[in-house]
């Protein structure tokens, strides 16, 4: 005899399996902070990916942290310690004089004080205000008399490999990115890549102690900024570097922040979050980011370090 399931109301049939995937049953291996994360993310409409690391921590902000966002500005970060590198090594030194060029602006009109200020090039600038430019200003023709200096974006790639860091890939300029907006989709940064480079920069740095400080201070605004920072307590260090696309019919092809957070015990958490192919409004694309980084915070707060 063949026994027959009772027909329960749907409404009751569902209750069980509603309640599981209420409690994230339907993600095993999620995290309570990776699921927040997930429906901040939601907002944003489009690619969501974060990673982020604090020492003697559980933290876990993973979501597609192996994912190849377009990074945009974040470059002119490794692009920095790069350039310092070479500066410890002889080959160049912060008051040395570098010619910018007529050939080295970016036309027409790109974002750049440098070139807001001498529009017709043909001066000479150190490489330190160069270096701040690029960091601080996140200034896109600075950003490239830097690369030029360098050899091009391969001698980049080579000094981040060699300090074993993962998942970067810079291959074009910014005056090819401001020419061809494809182009940004092959300068990617795995956030966890990032995340490994921050937290390399304040563990084990590859540069002095005064370089290192030289760099954080350039990172570190001295006003509050719409992204990692805006939802933190006031008097949160954040030492971070953004990058930003254009809008193409809708499309936000990258909006991005990675940086470190500090907490009242010292402790440092490293964090990169990328917004890309949004098609919502900026102001809710830089709240993702903020929103994210506040959870981190949050969560990190809660973390003790372990005792040994």
């Amino acid at each position: 005899m063949r026994l027959i399931a009772p027909r329960w109301p749907a409404a009751i049939a569902c209750i069980f399996p509603c309640l599981m995937r209420a409690a994230g049953a339907d993600a095993p291996g999620i995290e309570p902070l990776q699921q927040q994360i997930r429906s901040i993310a939601a907002q944003a409409h489009g690619k969501v990916s974060v990673a982020c690391d604090l020492p003697a921590s559980s933290l876990n902000c993973d979501l597609d942290p192996k994912a190849h966002p377009p990074m945009q500005s974040v470059f002119k970060l490794p692009l920095a310690i790069a350039v310092l590198h070479r500066v410890e090594r002889g080959q160049l030194s912060l008051d040395q004089l570098i010619r910018f060029r007529p050939e080295d602006r970016i036309l027409p009109q790109v974002y750049s004080p440098l070139q807001d200020q001498y529009p017709d090039a043909g001066v000479d600038i150190s490489v330190n205000e160069l270096l701040r430019l690029s960091v601080s200003l996140s200034d896109n023709v600075a950003a490239d008399i830097l690369l030029r200096i360098m050899g091009g974006t391969s001698p980049v790639n080579a000094y981040l490999a060699a300090l074993g860091v993962e998942g970067f890939h810079l291959r074009d300029n910014e005056a090819v990115l401001h020419h061809r907006a494809s182009a940004q989709y092959r300068n990617w940064f795995e956030p966890a890549g990032a995340v490994q480079l921050l937290r390399m920069l304040v563990e084990q740095s590859p540069l002095t102690h005064e370089h290192t400080n030289l760099l954080l201070g350039w990172m570190t605004p001295s006003f509050r900024t719409r992204r990692l920072d805006a939802n933190l307590p006031e008097g949160v260090r954040v030492a971070h570097k953004s990058g930003t696309s254009d809008v193409d019919n809708g499309l936000a092809h990258a909006t991005n922040d990675i940086g470190l957070i500090w907490l009242p015990d010292g402790r440092r958490i490293a964090i990169a979050v990328f917004v890309t192919d949004s098609t919502t409004d900026l102001a809710t694309r830089e709240q993702t980011i903020a929103r994210i980084a506040r959870a981190a915070y949050d969560a990190g707060m809660k973390e003790r370090p372990a005792i040994r």
